[in-house]
């Protein structure tokens, strides 16, 4: 039987990652225990697999059909990991490139992962930008307040989609400056 399955989601910058790694420390202590996988991850595992990349930057550069092959597997095997235990999947709901936002999650993704609750992690797009300039250890692209609201407006359609597509829940978590256990907090209730 499929143990719940929850996609935590936020541009970059938000702070979801971070988020969850807190709530999934404060469940430890409560005796719940969560998986936590990032997509991009297990993508890689399964195109290293099969000697297709070396690093997690060629997977970009794959051909679309092997990508879509690959983004199927990747699901599957986290899929079958929610068949020991709660999986929380760390991954993109939109994906901004040059030619337009691009789903994270497509059809084929959500038909493996069949998420129970898609958790939007947001912040304002002040707060981001300021995150993002003073993280030296990343080389992320110059936005503006604007376009991370823009971004931020782009998960929200995307995840009500998946919803729709699903079934599953949407909650939006507001991650702020120093707020960050007011988060974990309902993050926490969340996964409960």
């Amino acid at each position: 039987m499929k143990n719940k399955v929850v996609i935590v989601t936020g541009v970059p910058g938000v702070g979801g990652t971070t988020l969850t790694q807190k709530a999934i420390e404060k469940l430890e202590k409560e005796g719940i225990h969560y998986q936590l996988v990032n997509f991009g991850t297990v993508m890689f595992e399964v195109a290293k697999s099969e000697n297709l990349v070396e690093n997690r930057d060629q997977l970009r550069k794959l051909d679309p059909d092997t990508q879509k092959r690959i983004q199927k597997m990747a699901g599957r095997k986290i899929a079958e990991m929610a068949m020991k235990g709660p999986v929380i999947v760390d991954t993109h709901s939109t994906v901004r490139t040059p030619k337009g936002y691009l789903a994270g999650l497509p059809k084929w993704v959500l038909d493996e992962l069949n998420p129970d609750i898609i958790v939007l992690v947001e912040t304002t797009g002040d707060e981001i930008l300021m995150r993002r300039l003073g993280d030296t250890s990343r080389n992320r692209d110059l936005e503006t307040t604007k376009s991370i609201e823009e971004h931020q407006f782009m998960n929200r359609c995307a995840a009500m989609a998946y919803g729709v597509l699903t079934g599953a829940t949407v909650k939006i978590i507001k991650n702020r400056d120093k707020l960050l256990d007011d988060a974990v907090e309902e993050l926490v209730s969340v996964l409960k």
